[in-house]
Parts: structure tokens; sequence; C-alpha cells
């Protein structure tokens, strides 16, 4: 499916760390799967708008919100 190693995220939580997402780099794209179903469905994105997504999540929320 890709090319990259999976890489689970380090906000997985306890035990085993199924409650997450994990990501592989698939030049020029990231993919994206479930850690609890990893042979179902991957979802692949632009890694521009994979950073964008990213960093938006990062940003501080506007104040009021």
């Amino acid at each position: 499916m890709t090319r990259g190693a999976w890489k689970k995220s380090s906000y997985s939580g306890g035990g085993e760390g199924n409650a997450c997402v994990e990501v592989a780099l698939d030049h020029p794209h990231i993919a994206v799967r479930d850690s609890k179903a990893p042979a179902r469905a991957t979802l692949t994105f632009p890694l521009p708008a994979f950073t964008a997504f990213l960093a938006a999540l990062k940003a501080p929320a506007p104040a009021g919100e």
C-alpha cells in the first residue's frame, strides 16, 4: 500500500495504543489509517494539504471560541 513505514501517534494512549491513527510517507502523499483496523481503507493526502491541516490543528483557537 505505501512505501514508508507506518508510525503511530505519540498521543495514542495507554495499553497497546490502539486508539489513534497511523501515518506513513508515500511520497508525494501522506497515507493515514485507523490503528484499530489497519487492513481497512487508507486515506491519502497531498503532502502540502496534510502539512496545512497539521498547522491548523496546532494553531491557537481564535478568542471567544
